[in-house]
């Protein structure tokens, strides 16, 4: 397509690998290309590529764990994507390989994405050290999709040493985000104190750092005063759990102002907790928190299949609908008649 950039077009050429080999060989070797088929492949929803994918994931085991994960949320409007531009490039330009995993609202009626990460970050992503990797959210909450966790890997053992990922923004459950990060970024803009009536206590509690964005003139004064008003009130906040004070930064991607300052904070945010031993107890944290999950995936995902349970469902989502009983109540219905069910529902 003509004027699209090479970082996002669709591999095209290539059989798809046959070997756990070939596919390690596909996302080490042959750029973004390889890495974007790579990606594509976990996010196949057909039986055989999932059985595939799960092979890839565990090959790719001793090369991942390795990077940075910054999760970047934050109000509408708040210019997320132009604040991971400037702080992705600032990052690139130390020679640090930036992997970007940006995730789009799915339409609740059509299903369909925006996935409109390909031009708003147009000058990061002709940067020969970054990945840009537009992913629809799927329905799935907390401002994640489906497989950004799985992604996570992939990239790490292509040789990405900091993962960006960016969400949908607040407003669901940011407990998925804070999940799979290592430093969570929340970003508010200048409002005269109105950001502390939009943003909730939980997701204040859950950030590393909290930046006031489109600080530059002529927003200057307000931007100081939200900047004060969210450091009076993270003083009635439990202690971080690094054993940091959780800064709040006023930042410009217009103007640069301050993103060398959080580009820099965040490495040594994570400096300091690998030396504490708090950076491995939260990955391990993280590791549970993502069987867990993918235990429910797996579990509804092989139950829906089977044709006799998915009938049975959806004879259970009906008579919810019509109020003839309650979601709770069907829900130990429907696990009940499965573990007791001689047709192997």
């Amino acid at each position: 397509m003509k004027g699209l950039n090479p970082n996002f077009q669709k591999a095209k050429g290539p059989q798809q690998p046959d070997s756990i080999e070939e596919w390690l060989d596909t996302i080490q070797n042959q750029g973004v290309a390889g890495l974007s088929r790579a990606i594509s492949l976990l996010e196949n929803k057909k039986a055989n590529s999932r059985k595939m994918a799960l092979n890839v994931l565990q090959a790719c085991m001793p090369y991942a764990g390795k990077s940075k994960r910054i999760a970047i949320t934050g109000i509408p409007g708040a210019g997320k994507s132009t604040f991971i531009e400037s702080l992705g490039t600032y990052y690139a330009e130390k020679n640090h390989r930036i992997a970007i995993l940006a995730v789009d609202p799915s339409s609740q009626r059509s299903g369909g994405s925006i996935l409109g990460d390909k031009t708003r970050m147009e000058k990061l992503a002709k940067h020969p050290n970054v990945y840009i990797r537009p992913s629809a959210s799927d329905g799935t909450l907390g401002g994640v999709a489906a497989h950004t966790r799985e992604a996570i890997y992939v990239c790490e053992a292509a040789g990405y040493d900091i993962i960006l990922i960016e969400t949908v923004g607040v407003g669901q459950s940011e407990v998925a985000v804070h999940s799979m990060a290592d430093a969570f970024i929340l970003i508010t803009i200048p409002g005269a104190g109105d950001e502390l009536q939009g943003i909730k206590r939980g997701i204040m509690e859950m950030a590393d750092c909290i930046i006031v964005n489109k600080s530059e003139p002529p927003n200057a004064e307000r931007a100081n005063l939200a900047a004060r008003e969210l450091k009076n009130a993270l003083h009635v906040f439990p202690p971080h759990e690094y054993g940091i004070e959780v800064e709040v930064f006023q930042t410009s991607a217009q103007t640069g102002l301050g993103i060398q300052e959080v580009a820099e904070h965040f490495l040594k945010i994570m400096d300091t907790a690998t030396q504490t031993g708090m950076f491995e107890k939260r990955r391990k944290k993280q590791t549970t928190f993502w069987l867990n999950e993918a235990l429910n995936q797996t579990v509804m995902q092989e139950l829906m299949e089977k044709k006799t349970a998915s009938e049975h469902w959806e004879k259970l989502k009906t008579k919810t609908q019509a109020g003839e009983i309650n979601p709770f109540t069907a829900a130990h219905m429907f696990w009940e008649d499965f573990l007791n069910s001689k047709k192997d529902l």
